[in-house]
């Protein structure tokens, strides 16, 4: 039989942003960086904190405010002047020219 799990280390050194350090098992080799702990993580602390580390709140709120500058545009009534009318079928090469030459 091929040997299919990965090598675990026992004495892997964790720490998190807010500094806190612990030791655990992991199938990556030490020393390992964490964003969150049980520390510092809200559900644990009971406090309310916004943790955005890719400025994924700050992309958010910029898609929000090109939706509402859409949503503006969408509602203006349209002059019906701006209106474009399709043709209700093709014209001919004919019809074409003829227009041309006027």
């Amino acid at each position: 039989m091929k040997k299919i799990h990965p090598k675990y280390y026992t004495n892997v050194k964790v720490t998190c942003a807010c500094g806190a350090t612990l030791t655990t098992g992991s199938v990556l080799p030490g020393p390992i960086r964490v964003e969150i702990c049980s520390q510092c993580h809200p559900f644990f602390t009971g406090e309310k904190k916004l943790v955005d580390t890719e400025g994924r709140v700050d992309k958010f709120e910029r898609l929000r405010q090109e939706a509402k500058k859409y949503e503006a545009v969408k509602s203006k009534k349209v002059k019906k002047e701006e209106v474009v009318k399709t043709p209700t079928r093709r014209k001919s090469l004919r019809e074409m020219l003829q227009e041309v030459k006027q």
